[in-house]
């Protein structure tokens, strides 16, 4: 099976180290970069057109809200999932909005980053099982749909 590249853009140095410590135990995911700045996020998207991004919110210099609109742009066929301690349904709506494909918050990024992730790479919506009580449109959650 093809590798899967995947851009990790995380502020936190120890939650960054445990996303791709993680993602490396399957052999089926690379990492081609590790960034900690919204802006440096759009740059590194656009130049390695990854398969994955995952992608915080509460970045340095952009947010990850309007890094994720500018990446959109800049590298199309990049998936991107939010991974934010941010669990207000306005701002998942607007994650959503601006094309993320899934969110999850990182307290629950133990039990669903996996999920998530093979969810989004497979072009689904994945909505996090800690955002639960909210309703959104065709997402994908834990094994069922809310809408």
């Amino acid at each position: 099976m093809p590798s899967r590249r995947v851009l990790v853009v995380e502020d936190s140095e120890p939650f960054r180290l445990y996303i791709c410590s993680t993602l490396r135990k399957i052999p089926e995911f690379q990492i081609v970069g590790e960034v900690e700045d919204g802006l440096e996020a759009v740059e590194k998207a656009q130049e390695l057109q990854p398969d994955l991004i995952i992608l915080d919110i509460g970045l340095p210099s952009l947010n990850g809200i309007d890094a994720a609109r500018r990446i959109r742009k800049l590298s199309p066929r990049s998936k991107i999932l939010i991974l934010s301690n941010e669990s207000s349904a306005d701002l998942v709506r607007e994650a959503f909005a601006v094309g993320a494909l899934g969110y999850v918050v990182k307290t629950q990024a133990g039990s669903e980053l996996l999920a998530a992730v093979g969810a989004v790479l497979q072009g689904n919506r994945f909505v996090g099982g800690g955002l639960s009580g909210h309703h959104f449109t065709s997402a994908h959650s834990g094994g069922s749909f809310l809408v």
